[in-house]
């Protein structure tokens, strides 16, 4: 797979071993209103185009298509996903995924248990306006933990169905944008398209259980 990743100066390890993650003190809560907020941690990884490249060969990456009104179209971004009691694809996702378990067991109640990954290619990939409401996330708060590897791309949130001013979110090497409370049922968000020369980006989503 042939991709373009735009570097960090400020972001670089030599191998794996010397990728890690930062402390979780310094996140930076924003509270949108309705119940939801975002909690928003800048380089939260070190060394994250490593990760990066272990990720895009390692990662069985696949295509989807799916129905939009009346034709199937392709899903424009690459996908994979790792349910509950699976191997994810490099043993830091793991420190990563249980670090934000401990951090936010007081106020979730629950661990993260799924991982769910996106490679964006380039600006022509993207995600339209949504919220993660598919089982337990339709009806009540929950928490969706995204850590960002490769070039930033803007992530958008918006109140659900519109109505007002949308909040851009530069995400990427190694950033953590985790969104809380009611923010999937009273917020969207998307990654849109962009003209711009973008680099590619892997978005690693840390979901609890029943949550899609």
């Amino acid at each position: 797979m042939t991709v373009h990743l735009q570097g960090s100066l400020f972001d670089q390890a030599d191998s794996v071993d010397e990728v890690a993650l930062g402390g979780l003190d310094g996140l930076s809560r924003e509270e949108l209103g309705a119940g939801a907020w975002i909690d928003v941690l800048p380089g939260w990884l070190h060394g994250a185009s490593v990760l990066f490249e272990q990720l895009l060969n390692d990662v069985p990456w696949r295509a989807e298509r799916r129905r939009m009104y009346e034709r199937v179209v392709e899903v424009p971004r690459l996908l994979a996903f790792y349910g509950e009691g699976e191997r994810l694809p490099a043993p830091l996702l793991a420190r990563a995924r249980d670090a934000l378990s401990a951090h936010y067991a007081d106020e979730l109640g629950e661990p993260f248990t799924t991982a769910g990954l996106c490679l964006y290619r380039d600006g022509r990939d993207s995600v339209a306006w949504h919220g993660d409401r598919i089982g337990r996330g339709a009806r009540e708060d929950t928490m969706v933990a995204i850590l960002s590897v490769g070039a930033p791309r803007d992530l958008l949130l918006r109140p659900a169905g519109g109505g007002g001013p949308a909040l851009r979110r530069p995400l990427g090497h190694g950033d953590l944008l985790v969104m809380g409370g009611s923010c999937q049922r009273t917020w969207e968000h998307a990654i849109p398209k962009t003209a711009h020369d973008a680099g590619a980006r892997i978005s690693i989503q840390f979901r609890t259980s029943g949550v899609r």
